[in-house]
């Protein structure tokens, strides 16, 4: 696996990162415009990172990752198995 590919894949990781950060932000004890630009700070860099992996990893890596993020995926079963 080469650098670029290492790298993309850290990206989307870290757009997860943001994307937790997000959801904590209004809860702690700060200011209310400081929430907001935290939050709206956390959001833009969750996009970007997310998206600049995906350029890194490529068409076919970005699509099957972004398959295992989706949650309607999660839990069906896969088409290759057989029920005895």
């Amino acid at each position: 696996m080469n650098w670029k590919i290492k790298l993309g894949i850290g990206l989307i990781l870290l757009s997860g990162v943001f994307f937790g950060l997000m959801l904590i932000f209004p809860f702690m004890n700060l200011e209310n415009k400081t929430k907001i630009f935290l939050s709206t700070s956390a959001l833009i860099v969750m996009e970007v990172s997310f998206w600049s992996g995906g350029l890194l990893v490529g068409k076919e890596l970005f699509k099957r990752y972004k398959s295992y993020l989706n949650p309607r995926h999660w839990f069906k079963e896969k088409s290759g198995k057989m029920n005895d």
